[in-house]
């Protein structure tokens, strides 16, 4: 797989400059292009977002509203499906830039753009981009400069033509999002964006929706009993689309057992019946996959909804053993009736995490409850250990 460095490339550069030439011709090509570029082999794909931002600084206009009107001139058609954009967009396009092009433009108007006089123009530039690519990154600095401004803004953009504006309400304001600046100030008080995902959580789009989920989710490894109150009410009689969508946000909680989530989906009555939890083969070495065989059996005179999850503990450095939950199943168990679930575990290196030999637990969790355990010894090479 290439690395998503490579996205922002000496032709991306090459496309920025000639796009913004073709709307202005005075615009100083060879001095961006070389700017944008200098030493970018050796960048990370952030660091050279920056410095292609960098160069756009250095050569725009210095006029903000001018080098807005410069930027979106150069634009290419707005996207009017449901997509973050395709190859043929990362380049910048023969029609206008979109793409990951638009990374260190939205980065160039963050910077620019987070002054009170120039937030209105910046937040005009930003409804453009998004339509493009996306300015979830972008529009957060401006939410940090001037939150109430810019949720006003976000509360109108909620009924916007294009799903891509309206997703931009979401992802945009997330707490958490990854990669984007973590906006601290809603990761203590969430309320000011609530309005938002409720107009936006029956959105027709369901790229729109589950932005909403993801956004929830967010919340919820901060704020887990707002999010279970949220899902109390606006659960019942849920369309199926809604139901998706706040299953989705409730994936961490369920994943870690919380017993108030589980209690909202009705999943959290303890198994009626046995379990038991066999793991095939017991010794392996780093790279290879194991395989868990559940065997399962009710006694209940009613059907029982159950999710079954698996933790597993791997050794950490201190020779302590540290959980890791997994997903399972979620299946209907019929009384009296029993049913073998299997599954393959890959215990390949990961860049998240470093395996380290020694007796790994493995404990099975039905509806949040611990049901079975097991255990196999796991033998890393020496030298590097992985990821």
């Amino acid at each position: 797989m290439e690395p998503f460095k490579n996205f922002l490339n000496a032709g991306v550069a090459a496309a920025i400059g000639s796009q913004l030439q073709r709307v202005d011709p005075g615009f100083d090509r060879r001095r961006f292009e070389a700017q944008a570029t200098a030493g970018l082999d050796a960048l990370e794909l952030k660091a050279r977002a920056m410095q292609m931002a960098d160069a756009l600084e250095a050569t725009l206009p210095a006029g903000f509203a001018a080098a807005c009107d410069q930027l979106e001139a150069a634009l290419a058609p707005a996207w009017t499906d449901d997509r973050l954009g395709s190859d043929d967009a990362s380049q910048g396009g023969r029609q206008g830039l979109e793409g990951w092009a638009l990374w260190p433009v939205g980065e160039f108007i963050a910077r620019r753009g987070s002054a009170e006089v120039d937030l209105d123009r910046a937040l005009q530039a930003l409804h453009a981009i998004t339509q493009r690519f996306s300015a979830e990154f972008a529009i957060r600095p401006l939410i940090v400069a001037a939150p109430q401004r810019v949720f006003e803004t976000l509360q109108r953009w909620t009924a916007d033509p294009s799903a891509h504006v309206r997703r931009l309400v979401s992802e945009g304001s997330r707490p958490r999002l990854p990669w984007g600046l973590r906006l601290r100030a809603l990761v203590d008080d969430p309320s000011p964006t609530l309005p938002l995902l409720r107009a936006l959580q029956d959105d027709s789009s369901e790229y729109v929706r589950r932005s909403v989920a993801n956004h929830l989710n967010d919340i919820a490894k901060d704020h887990p009993g707002l999010v279970v109150a949220w899902v109390r009410e606006h659960l019942p009689d849920a369309p199926p689309a809604r139901r998706a969508l706040l299953r989705h946000a409730s994936r961490t909680l369920i994943k870690a057992g919380h017993a108030p989530m589980l209690a909202a989906w009705g999943e959290d009555r303890p198994l009626q019946g046995e379990a038991a939890l066999q793991l095939t083969p017991t010794r392996l070495c780093l790279g290879e996959t194991i395989r868990l065989e559940v065997d399962l059996r009710s006694t209940a005179r009613q059907p029982q909804r159950l999710v079954v999850d698996y933790a597993v503990h791997h050794v950490g450095a201190d020779g302590g053993l540290r959980p890791k939950v997994f997903k399972g199943w979620t299946l209907d168990l019929a009384p009296g009736e029993q049913r073998r679930l299997q599954k393959r575990h890959s215990l390949r290196p990961v860049t998240i995490r470093r395996y380290r030999s020694g007796r790994h637990e493995v404990d099975l969790r039905i509806n949040g409850r611990v049901c079975a355990h097991a255990a196999f010894d796991l033998q890393v090479d020496d030298g590097p250990e992985a990821g």
